[in-house]
């Protein structure tokens, strides 16, 4: 059973990152949007990603380590913004304009 709802150690993992990335940008989005439009949006759940990645992952910082970080943090904002349009929209009832 859990004793924490959040540590560092679930930041370590897959799942844990993904969930933590989803929290901070729902709950700071609005205010993103007041800045800039909705295509900068990726690019922020990307950026936070990111930051979580090397704050909760390895040490290693050389060359093979820091794009791996980066191909990680892609992965992440992909699922985190995956589950969101999952949860928001379970049913798939936005029209989608091709």
């Amino acid at each position: 059973m859990f004793d924490d709802f959040m540590t560092p150690e679930t930041l370590t993992t897959f799942i844990g990152l993904v969930a933590a990335t989803s929290l901070i940008v729902q709950f700071t989005k609005p205010l993103i949007k007041k800045v800039f439009p909705d295509v900068f949006i990726r690019l922020y759940v990307f950026i936070i990603a990111l930051i979580l990645t090397f704050i909760f992952g390895d040490a290693d910082f050389s060359l093979q380590s820091i794009v791996l970080k980066i191909i990680n943090a892609m992965i992440i904002t992909t699922s985190a913004m995956g589950g969101y349009e999952a949860l928001s929209d379970p049913l798939l009832q936005k029209s989608k304009r091709w």
